[in-house]
This record gives C-alpha cells, structure tokens and sequence, in this order.
C-alpha cells in the first residue's frame, strides 16, 4: 500500500485552490439548482459516460414529462427509452426505469435511503450511490470519479496505478467537513475544465471503444427501428445490412437484457 500523508498545510492549499477555480469558474447545471435527490438520480444516470452539454437538453425535457419518482416509475418503458434515444449506452434508460419501480415499490420512493442500498437498484454501483448522497444530501462522504482520480494523481504527484483504495483514502482525508455538495462539484469543474486528460496526459482507467460501426450502435438502430414497428429478424437485417450470425448475437443479448422482447417471429420494445 502507497503511504499517501499530505500535510494539513497542504491539504488545505489543495482545497483553496480548487475552491478558489470553482468560485470563478462555477458551471450553471441545471441538477445543480435543487437537492431533490430523484432529479439528482436521474442527472446521475445521464452524465454516466456522457458530455455535459449533451445531458443538459435531455434532463430539462425529462423533468418536464417525469417530475417526480412515482411518475417515471408508472411510465411505459416504450416512452421513457423513446425519450432517452440520441443520449446513448440506451440500456441505461431501462436500468434508471426498473430503479425507480424498485425505489417506488419497495423504499416508498425515499431515493435517499433506496441509494444506500443500492446493490437493490439496477445501474447503480457505490459512486452513483454516493454521488446522489453527496449532491442532494451533501453528506460527508467521499467519491472518485475519472476527474477527480485524475486531479489527485497530478495535484499530489502520484503514480497512475494507485489503487481505488489509495485514492478513497486521500480523497477522505482532502473532504472539507461539512462542504461535500460544493466540494464536488468543484473538483468536477476543475478537472473538466481546467485539469483535462488532454492537459496532464493522464488517461482514464477504462476508455470507450469506437462507436461507429460497432454493436453498440447496431443496437441503437434496432432500437429505433422497434420503436416505430415490430420487425422480425429479417426485416432487421434487411434494413440494418448486417450479417446474420452477428445480428442474431445482438438480439439474443439484448432479449437476455430484456431490451426488447420476442413474440413469435418479431421482436418488439416491452411496454
């Protein structure tokens, strides 16, 4: 295990910095406007391995239609993925409806206290968890994402293959009690803006593929084409001119997902 001991000192230099950026640099999200922890829920689900700029249409137009927990949660499936196409990783609006019905049904739709348990809930893993804490709650706690990973390697000069446990340690140690809210949300800014991948050349753990051309996508359009009518597989393949074997790999994963459904000979998205 790497001993990581900044001083007090430091660490307190470390916060004024980063806090210092934040004051003059703040970004104007819309999910941070309010401690409504289901609209934070679902800011989270948005931003996971999506721009910024790319969530902030698609959060108004959702709280527009699904204001509340208990509205997303008696909403058709058909609806709210038809609402999250373009947004991308598409299997995400089915983890985000099926975690509402489960907060709904089973925590009462307390979000807050559904979180802390949240091997329950579909999609969501122990940053998602504390990150909603943190940003509606603003519990004293700590969390490490791609930026914030990124900051504390460069900031406190350390090796890129520190491990998780390391780095929760130091970021614990570097949490002013009390400003978990603002102090996130500043090192979010900080590394986005500022303390880039680009500018320090330090890369994230795990890196997206391409998306042209691969399953991912395939999976997108066939999810577009369902929306509109049931297909079966050859009229899949006719229009989407992707072999067979393959194509069939697709489908069977996404029904194992239950992505879409099966009927006979069509497949279809479940209501």
């Amino acid at each position: 295990m790497t001993d990581i001991s900044p001083s007090e000192k430091d660490i307190r230099t470390f916060q004024q910095k980063i806090f210092q950026f934040y004051k003059e640099n703040k970004r104007d999200l819309p999910w941070r406007k309010t401690t409504d922890s289901y609209k934070i829920l679902v800011s989270e689900f948005m931003l996971q391995q999506t721009q910024v700029s790319r969530v902030i249409e698609y959060y108004t137009r959702w709280m527009n239609a699904w204001p509340t927990v208990k509205s997303l949660a008696i909403e058709s499936y058909k609806k709210v993925l038809n609402a999250w196409m373009g947004l991308g990783y598409n299997r995400r609006a089915m983890y985000l409806h099926n975690t509402t019905k489960v907060i709904v049904d089973e925590f009462h739709g307390d979000v807050l206290t559904a979180v802390k348990h949240y091997e329950k809930l579909p999609g969501i893993g122990l940053y998602t968890s504390k990150a909603i804490q943190i940003f509606a709650d603003n519990a004293d706690i700590a969390t490490v994402d791609t930026n914030i990973r990124r900051i504390f390697i460069s900031e406190f000069d350390l090796d890129e293959s520190i491990s998780d446990k390391d780095l929760f340690t130091l970021a614990k140690q570097c949490l002013p009690s009390g400003k978990s809210r603002d102090w996130h949300n500043a090192l979010m800014d900080y590394g986005a803006l500022h303390l880039t991948s680009r500018k320090t050349g330090i890369k994230p753990k795990t890196q997206q593929s391409n998306f042209q051309g691969s399953d991912r996508q395939i999976r997108g359009r066939i999810l577009r084409l369902l929306l509109k009518e049931d297909q079966s597989a050859y009229q899949l393949q006719k229009e989407l001119k992707v072999e067979s074997e393959r194509l069939s790999k697709i489908l069977n994963k996404m029904v194992d997902e239950k992505t879409v459904g099966k009927t006979n000979k069509n497949y279809h998205v479940p209501h």
